[in-house]
């Protein structure tokens, strides 16, 4: 038995224990401090009593409450975006060109976007820029709370315009293993328009094969830090920037609480979920109803219509709000109204270069060294799987996307005391693992489909010219599938470059990026600072994408059929 035959054999159990392990640890490490035990805090016995603490916390049942919409209504909108616009532009020239620029959108941070849509819509953004004062009469900004309004719909925002192109890349990557075209059709020849052939014959077998993409967008946007940091409310904030905060606090008794807080973000994003199934049974029912009654829906230009409208809506704020950061970060001096800057400078760049080199490297070194080892382990599982057929079941893919659907905050706190406890806390290698918990599953979901897509005629000819599997593997299949490998880990370069929350928590403030450098410059309200950071945040993932493009034409130029 050839030596990569065994490191095949020892890819799932091992990437099994490298994405439950810290799971089960971080959540263990959660709910025994939420319960009083922590002996080096003095907790020696279990109790209630922080729990109850908890309920007593002013505002505490609004953060949660809040959280929960946040999550719904983010997934309930970014969903019927995707959905109406798969319905109405699928096989069209118009779904080509949106399907090309979803690898730019995706690689584009969520803090980053979030920065952007801020500097867009804030009282003296961009938007109030280019209208003043000639349509608002406004030659000061107006006293608008727009960016942290207590009802989160600027954060709603700003996570809508970022779920949507994964959301869009996911169904996607789920229609070929649907009979989409003929479905289409069949619903056309019988007279149904084309949101109602793809409503009531081809959206049922479709949200099977992406309805557990859907509950990790419900969990994250119900947990997430960073962007509620930028855009949420302040007073009260979203209970997972509570937890942060009581965290951070000096008074060590409070991480007790924080625990419990946890525990409770793990129940809210349940919650979410829970009635997410709900509001999935209301949308079967309401479309078997509207199917049995007979409608067509012949007349959805309309809706169709505002289909593309959100889509590239959705698009158009992403791009100009990265713009609009880049144009701070060289901007010197820029009072409102102004369209733009007086003169233009890089005395920002110069200043925070400097500083920048630091968590510049230490992005660039976690990101390459998780993507890889993500890389190499995807690439053996799937290599076992497509030895022994087996592994594409449901229960694989819910391990796979386990740890997108648990809330990061309800086990990196426990992460964050067993790395104190064994004296990892702060250690490049802790980082790397915390990071690969959530850019493996990233890796191995954009790789899976191209490799199980690829034709086993080739491995067969290879194997019948005397080819071992190891060699076929290296010098056939690989090649060939190039251009999947590197969008692969691009994915996952852009997924650790984007990590807040396991960064700070892990890092313990000692190992910063370029991403919790860039959040924790929101406080300050510098306008041309965050421009760099957060532009600098947004060019890494960038790059990724254009090597992953790039490199193949280059390195098969003399190959034209690996070079598609």
């Amino acid at each position: 038995m050839t030596g990569g035959v065994r490191l095949a054999r020892l890819a799932p159990p091992l990437t099994l224990a490298i994405l439950l392990g810290p799971l089960a640890f971080g959540l263990a490490g959660t709910a025994l401090p939420a319960l009083g035990y922590l002996p080096e805090l003095g907790g020696v016995s279990f109790t209630t009593a922080h729990f109850s603490a908890l309920t007593q916390v002013p505002g505490i049942l609004r953060s949660a409450v809040l959280s929960i919409l946040i999550g719904l209504v983010t997934t309930l909108v970014s969903l019927a975006a995707v959905a109406a616009f798969v319905a109405s532009d699928l096989g069209t020239s118009g779904f080509t060109r949106m399907r090309r620029m979803i690898s730019p959108l995706l690689s584009v941070p969520h803090a980053a976007a979030a920065f952007g849509l801020a500097f867009l819509i804030a009282p003296s953004g961009m938007i109030m820029r280019l209208i003043s004062p000639w349509l608002t009469g406004y030659d000061q900004p107006p006293d608008l709370l727009i960016v942290n309004d207590p009802w989160a719909l600027s954060m709603m925002a700003g996570l809508i315009v970022k779920e949507i192109p994964f959301l869009f890349l996911v169904t996607l990557a789920a229609l070929p293993q649907t009979r989409h075209v003929e479905t289409m059709r069949l619903g056309r020849s019988l007279g149904y328009g084309r949101i109602a052939s793809f409503t009531f014959l081809l959206w049922p077998p479709l949200y099977q094969q992406v309805r557990l993409a859907v509950f990790a967008v419900v969990a994250y946007a119900s947990s997430v830090v960073d962007v509620a940091l930028i855009l949420g409310p302040h007073l009260p904030p979203t209970l997972p920037v509570r937890l942060i905060d009581w965290m951070n606090d000096p008074d060590l008794e409070t991480r007790f609480l924080a625990s419990a807080g946890a525990v409770a973000q793990l129940g809210v994003t349940l919650t979410a979920l829970i009635a997410w199934m709900g509001l999935e049974r209301i949308g079967r029912m309401l479309v078997c109803s509207s199917r049995q009654a007979g409608q067509r829906w012949q007349r959805d230009m309309a809706l169709r219509a505002g289909a593309r409208t959100v889509m590239i809506a959705s698009a158009a704020i992403v791009f100009g709000g990265i713009a609009v950061l880049a144009l701070w970060s060289v901007s010197g001096l820029w009072q409102f109204p102004d369209a733009l800057p007086s003169n233009f400078s890089l005395r920002s760049w110069m200043q925070a270069l400097p500083r920048m080199s630091g968590p510049l490297a230490t992005t660039l070194a976690v990101a390459v060294l998780s993507t890889l080892i993500a890389l190499v382990l995807t690439i053996l599982c799937l290599e076992r799987e497509y030895e022994t057929g087996r592994g594409r079941g449901g229960g694989a893919l819910l391990l796979i996307y386990l740890p997108l659907i648990v809330p990061q905050i309800s086990f990196m706190f426990g992460l964050q005391v067993l790395s104190i406890w064994l004296g990892v806390d702060a250690s490049f290698s802790a980082l790397v693992l915390a990071h690969l918990v959530f850019v493996l599953p990233y890796v191995f979901l954009s790789l899976s489909d191209p490799w199980r897509a690829h034709d086993r005629r080739h491995d067969l000819i290879a194997a019948g010219l005397g080819m071992s599997r190891t060699r076929t593997l290296i010098n056939i299949r690989l090649p060939m599938l190039t251009r999947a490998i590197l969008t692969a880990a691009a994915v996952g370069f852009s997924v650790s470059v984007g990590q807040y929350l396991p960064t700070v928590l892990i890092g313990a403030g000692r190992l910063t990026t370029v991403t919790t450098e860039a959040v924790a410059l929101a406080a300050g309200g510098n306008r041309r600072a965050i421009g760099v950071y957060a532009f600098m945040q947004t060019l890494l993932p960038f790059l990724a994408f254009a090597i992953a493009t790039g490199l193949p034409g280059l390195v098969f130029r003399n190959r034209r059929g690996l070079r598609v």
